[in-house]
C-alpha cells in the first residue's frame, strides 16, 4: 500500500479544518493551520493546493467570498 502523497496529506488536512469550522475559513487561517502542525509542507505547495481545491472538489468545496472556503454541506 502506498503512502499518501503529499497533495494528499494536504487536501485531507484542508477537509478536516473544514469540517471543524463550519463557517468556513478564509486563505490565511487555512493555509497557516495546514502548515503549523506539519512544517514539512512547503508554504507554495500548500497555497496552490488550497487555490485549485474548490476546482478540483466542486461538490464538496465552494467559496462563498473571496478568500473564503468552505464545504457545500455548511451552505
Amino acid at each position: 500500500m502506498n503512502a499518501p502523497t503529499i497533495r494528499e496529506q494536504v487536501e485531507n488536512k484542508i477537509f478536516e479544518l473544514l469540517e471543524q469550522h463550519p463557517e468556513g475559513l478564509n486563505w490565511t487561517d487555512l493555509a497557516k493551520m495546514v502548515q503549523v502542525p506539519d512544517n514539512r509542507f512547503h508554504p507554495k505547495t500548500v497555497n496552490g493546493i488550497i487555490w485549485k481545491i474548490p476546482n478540483k472538489y466542486p461538490d464538496q468545496i465552494y467559496k462563498p467570498a473571496k478568500g473564503i472556503f468552505r464545504l457545500i454541506k455548511y451552505r
